[in-house]
């Protein structure tokens, strides 16, 4: 069935912003990336500057013309580094500063002789080794996590590469090729072709620009692979996380996460696990006087301030009935400190109810509390599950919150839940005979100070003895 327009519409809009979560992600990435491979040029650059002022120290005005040429390489990466993330930044800086490097090097390679002291033609420079910083920039490319700018360094580098090299030898009246030494030429015609400053090798310059090229794309498509594969995963967090929140709506958010990490299913298990049991008192006259409306914004402002209390003392809601909540603590994550839990946040529950109206209207919470055996997982049938926990230990915390009635109090606690815990000031009530139950239990209730009860209790050790004023 066809969603309704409004539907479509949200579907819309979480779509277009999923995509600009997405831009927003790939932009960063880029603009870290440059920062760091800015950082790293500079560094490059300090060591090669120190190389050739060391290795010119005998023609100081040579080492004065490197460190300028490194100084102004310097100055375009600073620049750079200034305007990214500020107003000033455009999409298309990155691939100025990047075609700048590239326009400079090339300038330089066209134009600069190997040394001042030596009549040569230009074109052989390009027997030196001076091919690789080409690279070097590429690779600082690449740090920008943009396919895009791979390629447009590897566009430019093969363009400089070659102009510098069409440049050089624009002038020489004449050049000497692979092709005039031959594919079988003796060691003669090899050295004399070879090493003869006319020598140009025009193909060993176009294979040095095509595995550039050819550098710049596989290394585009590793960039543009990570890229989708990070496209991915960001999706399906998203994905996972929109289904979590829409699903959290109907169940516990802990057992949302458990069932989309389980693919949808919740094995039964059989575990030790404290139940709290809460109902409203007098709820049927209450409802009789407010109304239906009335008593759903009531139980709205309960619930939602209860189900707070509940998830930040480690408990899941399983049940919303009627005006009852079901909450388990140590199912189905596990919790050492369950009892605690339960009976911190039953003190908190009572303490809320007690100061504080909801929606207008003073409530009085009845709450059952015990500690035991229970069984938890997924039933259902027609394709519907619901997650929930069955065993005696839920039935009696049941008959407890029944029983404050008779009893006059608002909490009821079973041993099994006391006797995990100690500095808890609990009051007890004593032997009561439980309906559906062949032996009597002992049963407790808060301490007048028991709102007093220290957070350090929280992990205390099993099988100690609860006070009893």
């Amino acid at each position: 069935m066809a969603g309704s327009p409004t539907q479509k519409g949200v579907l819309m809009q979480e779509t277009v912003a999923a995509k600009a979560d997405q831009a927003a992600i790939f932009h960063d990435a880029e603009q870290t990336g440059l920062r760091l491979a800015i950082k790293g040029r500079l560094v490059a650059l300090i060591l090669m500057g120190g190389w050739l002022v060391v290795t010119r120290a005998s023609d100081p005005l040579r080492a004065i013309e490197y460190l300028l040429v490194l100084g102004v390489l310097a100055g375009f990466g600073i620049v750079h580094y200034k305007i990214i993330g500020t107003s000033r930044d455009r999409s298309w800086v990155k691939y100025l500063f990047v075609a700048l490097d590239i326009a400079f090097l090339s300038l330089l390679i066209a134009t600069q002789p190997v040394f001042d002291t030596v009549d040569l033609p230009q074109a052989v420079i390009f027997r030196t080794p001076i091919f690789p910083f080409y690279f070097i920039i590429l690779g600082v490319a690449a740090f920008s996590f943009s396919p895009g700018l791979v390629l447009w360094a590897g566009a430019c580098g093969v363009a400089g590469w070659l102009g510098a090299f069409a440049f050089a030898i624009r002038g020489m009246e004449q050049t000497f090729d692979w092709k005039d030494i031959g594919t079988m030429p003796d060691t003669q015609t090899f050295v004399t072709y070879f090493f003869s400053p006319n020598f140009v090798g025009t193909w060993s310059r176009l294979q040095e620009a095509l595995a550039l090229g050819v550098v710049a794309i596989l290394i585009g498509l590793v960039m543009w692979r990570a890229r989708y594969t990070v496209r991915r995963q960001i999706e399906a967090e998203q994905e996972r996380r929109t289904i979590s929140d829409i699903f959290g709506q109907y169940v516990p958010a802990a057992v949302a996460e458990v069932l989309i990490s389980k693919r949808g299913t919740l094995a039964p298990v059989e575990r030790e696990a404290t139940i709290l049991f809460a109902d409203l008192a007098d709820f049927t006259k209450l409802t009789e006087t407010i109304g239906p409306k009335g008593i759903v914004e009531v139980l709205n402002a309960y619930f939602d301030a209860v189900s707070l209390i509940i998830t930040r003392h480690h408990g899941v809601i399983t049940q919303f009935q009627g005006d009852a909540i079901l909450a388990t603590f140590n199912v189905p994550a596990e919790d050492p400190d369950h009892a605690g839990c339960g009976v911190r946040a039953a003190r908190e529950i009572a303490d809320l109810v007690q100061s504080r109206n909801f929606a207008g209207i003073a409530l009085r919470a009845r709450i059952g509390i015990c500690t035991g055996t229970v069984i938890a997982g997924s039933v259902g049938g027609g394709g519907r599950q619901n997650y929930t926990v069955h065993g005696a230990t839920v039935n009696l915390a049941a008959r407890l919150e029944e029983m404050n009635k008779e009893l006059g109090t608002d909490v009821l606690i079973a041993a099994t839940t006391t006797k995990h815990l100690s500095g808890y000031n609990f009051k007890q009530i004593g032997q009561m005979d439980v309906r559906g139950l062949a032996e009597p239990i002992d049963l407790y209730t808060f301490g007048r100070d028991a709102s007093a009860d220290s957070d350090a209790n929280r992990s205390a050790p099993a099988g100690s003895a609860a006070s009893v004023s």
